[in-house]
């Protein structure tokens, strides 16, 4: 039942938001072509419910323009064009919906599956949305064992297929950042706990390509020199917001970031092969050309 209002708030604000401007009338007329209808009018009072409840749960606003037919809008649209959480539940939503009416489609469709955080992405949601700690039992991929946190949770990210929850440890008197399929067991406890006012997720990790921000590194200028087409790819997904094409010619080009070279961003241009050289800082080319002879090592061996 929670889920076919969620999928109905959805479905009016996606609705609403691709039409830019619509009379209540038009509206009706798409909801009894969708599957949600049911084949039933959308009441004038259930619409207005629903516009309260969507200001409430999404922060997104049906505002209604009395001049020229009343036509209702998404108030501040451009907002939702610049990424965060709005959009992106709305997108998945909104795709969700759209495949469910197009069931001979549905095979057609392929998503990228995330195995994490099915189990434990809810209650830490509902645990930040209530500023309850947590106690985690959690084993890292480098650790023999499991070990036992208290956690503040204020924020969770994806990451390459995998979720993640950033908050203060008690244990380490810091903050620190878990993967949520390395997590044996989670548990909401009675303890409150008081979000910083301070702390901002997106700067905590605006550095950083992945998900280790902190200290441990500091920012630098980080220079890539990308070959041939694949320069392209560079431009149309840059690998971080800072980046920059400060040298462009006909065979290569060098981009520019401002960034943190972490273990993430490493592993990230050893993916790509030949096709990017690291120019600077020194360090991070001395490191990828390190994994690199360890790699040719590795398959120069007869086994």
């Amino acid at each position: 039942m929670v889920k076919d209002l969620f999928d109905r708030y959805i479905w009016l604000v996606d609705t609403i938001y691709r039409s830019g401007k619509i009379t209540f009338e038009e509206l009706n007329e798409r909801w009894l072509r969708s599957r949600l209808s049911e084949g039933n009018d959308l009441p004038l009072r259930t619409f207005h419910n629903w516009r309260t409840a969507i200001e409430q749960v999404f922060d997104i606003n049906i505002e209604c323009n009395r001049r020229g037919g009343y036509y209702y809008y998404i108030e501040n649209a451009d907002d939702m064009e610049r990424g965060g959480i709005r959009n992106w539940l709305l997108n998945t939503f909104a795709v969700n919906n759209l495949i469910n009416e197009s069931h001979h489609l549905k095979r057609r469709i392929l998503f990228e599956e995330i195995p994490s955080g099915r189990q434990y992405l809810t209650p830490l949601i509902e645990a930040m949305r209530d500023s309850a700690e947590v106690e985690l039992v959690h084993q890292s991929y480098w650790r023999e064992t499991e070990s036992r946190y208290t956690l503040q949770p204020y924020c969770v990210k994806v990451f390459k297929q995998r979720w993640y929850v950033t908050g203060f440890c008690r244990e380490r008197n810091a903050l620190r950042t878990f993967s949520l399929d390395r997590i044996h067991s989670l548990t909401v406890l009675p303890t409150k706990f008081v979000y910083p006012a301070d702390f901002d997720p997106a700067a905590y990790f605006a550095s950083s390509f992945g998900i280790i921000a902190g200290d441990d590194f500091e920012v630098e200028t980080v220079r890539l020199k990308v070959g041939g087409m694949h320069r392209l790819y560079v431009r149309a997904l840059p690998l971080h917001p800072t980046q920059r094409e400060v040298v462009l010619d006909d065979w290569y080009s060098v981009f520019e970031c401002r960034m943190k070279p972490t273990f993430d961003l490493k592993q990230e241009l050893l993916s790509r092969g030949d096709a990017i050289e690291v120019l600077a800082p020194q360090s991070l080319r001395d490191e990828i050309a390190k994994e690199i002879e360890n790699m040719r090592v590795l398959y120069a061996s007869n086994k």
